[in-house]
């Protein structure tokens, strides 16, 4: 605990600045002299002049020395008093990080009168250490000496209370403001105050004092609105936004991102438009938000549209790497993965996002030697791989059965680079090992690993016992995730589809059951897709509303009979309901992937691929069916669902029906 002695303990002479001392044993008593006499207001301005070149000097300061200097300068001029130099002094030495202990509070201790902002340098100086007790002592000491706090008081002492994630101080010292008075129109406290309370999640608090200010700035309202982004209530957020009377371009960026990153791409794009029409100002950050949302939507129309926007800005990804990365991560999401190699190929510097962006865009196309020799390349160029290069490289593995190779980079995770493997990495290794049908190695590596497995874990290892029809691992698998995810239908209808393949039909109907008692229903799939001139027409499964649906219909039973004319059987094990085998197929032929690809046909120019976009995984029987599709109308059909793309031609799929 700090100890502030009024007695101002004396300055140890080791703190003392060497220049002082020797100045003051060079002194000789002078001889008695007539002093000029000069007006007190001339030496009211030299003593001005003489602060002002001091604080001057302290703002060029960047070491401990030349702070030592500039205070024994300070002892010289008599001016060890002064508040507003000491301010600085002890503002100076909080900067450059010295302890606060060592210095600070010996300089503050000499000074027989502090004022509000001296105090407050010393609080601000202790919180910015991390030591929030020693701060609150300080604050207590000053209200013993009945100095009252000023507006930088309390927002120290409010970021301090974030900082240690303590909401009961924080609420404390908002009390304090109360109890003192003076500061319920002072937007610079209620701003810090609302800052604290959305930090440590009491959004409704910080809701509640935004109500009650009088008049508010551009950061009361911008800090809700992120705070409302972040939890992920953006018709909250938006209600705020719209009733923002100035909109900067920080609240805009703060509405974009906050779509983006709540899965509403559209919502993004049209706000991010609204913003360029009334000509608010774009940075980096906007373009990052609105590049995702792009991504997001996976259309080539927005993708374009961004690209162009981004170059009419002046905003060059070949040396700009934040944008140059979000570009590749977009055209590898739009499934254009050569256009994301040219962005990554032409840039001047490339970091480990760059990389990792680029290794993500090949793993999620199928493409493992592409990252396997990208990753090995970034390795020998001495830039350091972060976690998230190692889940896009392992995944690229996962993806190719790269067993072998899979495991060496999980392996020199730590030995070679010092990276503790985290349950993400974990997930990728018990998926590439059970996609490669080593279900009990799988097994073993998800009991023994040395953190909790969560949902993804034991999801990969029930992915992985559908694909190798294993129902006794599975049972294992599925336990779990009804714990850890007692409302995830997809859990139910695997478990359903391994026991249903191992004709285990007492086991599937008890399943089935459970479905019905939770009262679950699979979310509904929706697929888009880009037609011409840049329209983006959405599909839901089992939906037959759209206006070309008669035609869509016709297209699909043209094909179906077709493709059973090649040996095609619709897979009626993925359909999870309880339902007759005719009763399946009608749902089948109408999911939203199959309906999309028909509109497509009808839609898109034969030279064209057609580009289809899906919120779930797609299942086993819409993939049978695109392969078939691709072989007898020749047409090349690439679909992005939740896990990666499906290049599909010749009646083949780049995935090798692993995925």
């Amino acid at each position: 605990m700090v100890h502030l002695s009024r007695k101002f303990t004396k300055i140890p002479l080791n703190f003392i600045p060497k220049q002082f001392l020797k100045y003051q044993q060079q002194q000789q008593v002078p001889p008695q002299i007539t002093q000029p006499f000069i007006p007190f207001s001339e030496l009211q301005n030299q003593r001005s002049l003489l602060e002002s070149e001091l604080i001057s000097a302290l703002n060029g300061c960047t070491s401990l020395t030349q702070i030592q200097q500039i205070h024994a300068r300070i002892l010289r001029k008599g001016l060890e008093q002064c508040c507003y130099i000491i301010t600085k002094l002890v503002r100076n030495l909080t900067k450059i990080e010295i302890p606060m202990d060592s210095y600070a509070k010996l300089v503050f201790n000499q000074v027989k009168y502090p004022n509000p902002f001296l105090w407050t340098a010393l609080i601000r100086g202790y919180c910015l250490q991390g030591l929030v007790s020693e701060s609150v002592f300080v604050y207590i000491s000053m209200r013993k000496e009945n100095t009252l706090p000023v507006s930088f008081t309390f927002s120290a002492l409010f970021k301090a209370c974030s900082t240690v994630l303590d909401v009961n101080l924080g609420r404390q010292i908002h009390a304090q403001t109360v109890l003192i008075g003076g500061f319920d129109n002072d937007l610079y406290v209620k701003n810090s105050l609302i800052e604290m309370y959305v930090k440590l999640g009491f959004l409704e608090c910080g809701r509640k004092v935004f109500a009650e200010l009088p008049e508010r700035d551009l950061i009361s309202w911008t800090e809700l609105i992120v705070a409302y982004a972040k939890v992920g209530d953006m018709e909250s957020a938006g209600e705020l936004f719209g009733q923002l009377p100035l909109k900067d371009m920080v609240a805009w960026t703060a509405m974009v991102t906050g779509y983006a990153q709540n899965a509403k791409p559209r919502e993004a794009l049209e706000l991010f438009e609204r913003m360029q029409n009334e000509g608010v100002k774009t940075d980096e950050v906007t373009l990052v938000g609105v590049i995702s949302a792009c991504a997001q939507l996976g259309a080539a129309k927005y993708s374009n549209w961004i690209r162009a926007i981004v170059e009419n800005l002046g905003i060059d990804p070949t040396r700009c790497v934040v944008v140059g990365s979000a570009l590749i991560d977009m055209y590898s999401k739009c499934g254009n993965v050569e256009d994301a190699y040219k962005v990554f190929e032409a840039m001047e510097e490339r970091n480990v996002f760059s990389y990792s962006s680029m290794i993500a865009g090949f793993a999620m196309h199928g493409r493992a030697y592409a990252a396997l020799n990208l990753f090995h390349e970034m390795v020998n160029m001495g830039i350091k791989p972060n976690r998230v290069t190692f889940i896009a490289v392992l995944t690229a593995c996962s993806h190719s059965r790269m067993v072998e190779q899979g495991r060496q980079i999980f392996a020199s995770m730590e030995e070679k680079f010092g990276i503790s493997a985290g349950v993400d990495h974990y997930a990728c290794m018990v998926d590439l090992l059970g996609r490669a049908g080593l279900l009990e190695d799988a097994l073993k590596l998800v009991e023994t690993m040395p953190i909790e497995p969560n949902g993804g874990v034991w999801g990969a290892l029930l992915g992985s016992c559908r694909t190798y029809s294993n129902p006794d691992i599975a049972q294992i698998a599925a336990k779990h995730l009804f714990e850890l995810e007692p409302n995830a239908i997809g859990n139910y209808i695997l478990l359903s589809n391994i026991y249903a393949s191992a004709g285990r039909w007492n086991d599937v109907s008890m399943v089935r059951k459970l479905m019905r008692e939770k009262g679950l229903r699979k979310n509904p799939g929706c697929s888009w897709l880009e037609v011409k001139k840049g329209v983006i027409e959405e599909f839901f499964a089992g939906d037959m509303t759209h206006p070309r649906s008669g035609e869509m219909k016709q297209v699909l039973e043209h094909l179906l009979n077709r493709l059973k004319a090649t040996g095609y059987k619709p897979n009626t094990n993925s359909v999870a309901y309880d339902v007759n085998d005719e009763e399946k197929r009608r749902i089948l032929i109408t999911h939203s992937e199959k309906l999309a690809l028909a509109f497509g046909l009808l839609s898109i120019n034969a030279d064209c691929p057609i580009r289809i976009m899906k919120n779930i995984r797609m299942c086993e029987d819409c993939h049978s069916f695109m392969c078939g599709v691709s072989q007898i109308t020749g047409r090349v059909v690439i679909v992005r669902d939740n896990l990666r793309f499906h290049h599909f031609l010749d009646g083949k799929c780049s995935c090798g029906n692993f995925w």
